[in-house]
């Protein structure tokens, strides 16, 4: 059987109907459709998936279509577990393009872009094995390569909130490939044609090894972005408008990132995030919850500079300022002045910090207005006050 090409919009919402009335019918939360990259020498394994489009919690319509286009293809979806994908084929494609038949016309630009999708696949002559679709239907544990990438896309195109999605179990899914460009290669692959590779001149110039690529080699950001050097943002980070990468020491790990203009000039650990307008300094570490928080994760707040080489294991506030080669950490004792403390409790008055001279780090934790420095005396960490505004330079971000 196939879908009837459908002429109107009336008749198309009139099939969605029908779809999404049939028994044991779930809605998705995300769906897409990728070109994956095989194994060279395990053509069953998906090395990564490039996503053209990702829907999340959106054009429910569309996702009513591909799941019946799949079954008109004799696919059966399976709606019992968190996520289904299958390959999709030239059948699938037909019904597809029959079902969306009144959009196709429109389908440009901004303006029916799963339709878009249909249509470039349309005009390929062969789609062969290389195409695969997914629906997520619960947020849990990813059990494919397919799913992974499409949480990960998710985040990246800020399509949900960072830590916001399961991503437990993802490594041990992922392979550790070489990045050759945007194309993985299998190390076993590697390894067997060493010899005959070298001697050819056909053994590649190796990017990195590594279960996620880069950032860029699948986002494209906003046009006030700036990311200088592509290997230092992961694919999942999240990178607001506004935020540069400088090169060097910066980093931003996947599932991590900024909520505004932000200069990176240190190093964003995973679940680690930074607010607009805040400064992370040359060298600067911030901890993720797998190096050093206990599992707290870490967010920093807007307009706060962490100076170059400075060590920030705890969240912090808005405007706070932590000097250049300062660890602080939840466990680090901080004196604060009686005249000081006074003024941190008005900056912060639900915090009602008592009236005492030394004070662990975590009961500092998210305050605003703090700044934080060592006594070159004593070698003391001290906190006081901060005065100081921090503000990035706007014609930079």
């Amino acid at each position: 059987m196939a879908i009837a090409t459908i002429n109107s919009t009336e008749d198309f919402k009139a099939l969605v109907a029908e779809v999404t009335a049939q028994e044991g019918y779930r809605e998705p939360i995300a769906f897409g459709i990728a070109r994956v990259d095989r194994g060279q020498k395990n053509a069953d394994k998906v090395l990564q998936a490039n996503y053209g489009l990702i829907n999340w919690n959106e054009n429910f319509g569309s996702a009513a279509v591909f799941i019946k286009a799949l079954q008109e293809a004799k696919c059966e979806v399976d709606f019992s577990g968190s996520e289904f994908v299958a390959t999709v084929n030239d059948n699938f494609i037909k019904n597809a393009m029959s079902a969306f038949a009144p959009y196709i016309g429109e389908a440009t630009g901004d303006a029916h872009k799963n339709v878009q999708v249909i249509k470039a696949l349309f005009a390929m002559d062969d789609v062969a094995k290389n195409f695969r679709i997914t629906f997520l239907f619960a947020d849990e544990a990813s059990q494919s390569v397919e799913a992974v990438y499409l949480k990960l896309y998710a985040l990246s195109l800020s399509k949900v909130a960072l830590r916001s999605v399961n991503l437990n179990g993802a490594f041990g899914i992922l392979s550790n490939v070489a990045w050759v460009g945007n194309t993985p290669y299998e190390l076993e692959y590697l390894r067997d044609n060493e010899i005959e590779m070298k001697l050819n001149g056909t053994f590649p110039t190796i990017d990195s090894v590594d279960k996620f690529p880069r950032f860029l080699q699948h986002i494209i950001p906003a046009d006030n972005t700036r990311i200088l050097e592509a290997s230092k943002v992961r694919m999942g980070a999240q990178l607001a408008g506004g935020t540069t990468v400088m090169p060097g020491a910066s980093y931003i790990n996947f599932n991590a990132g900024t909520l505004g203009p932000v200069m990176v000039e240190g190093r964003i650990s995973s679940s680690a995030i930074v607010g607009a307008g805040s400064d992370v300094g040359g060298g600067a570490s911030i901890l993720g919850v797998l190096s050093g928080t206990d599992g707290n994760p870490i967010s920093i707040g807007e307009n706060t500079l962490l100076g170059a080489n400075s060590v920030t294991g705890l969240p912090l506030g808005d405007a706070c300022i932590v000097d250049a080669g300062v660890t602080i950490l939840a466990g680090t004792k901080i004196k604060i002045s009686t005249e000081e403390l006074i003024k941190i409790n008005e900056a912060n008055p639900e915090a009602n910090l008592k009236g005492k001279a030394t004070f662990r780090g975590d009961e500092l934790q998210s305050l605003n207005g703090i700044h934080f420095r060592q006594d070159s005396t004593t070698g003391e960490i001290v906190a006081r006050r901060s005065t100081r505004e921090v503000k990035l330079n706007a014609d930079l971000h």
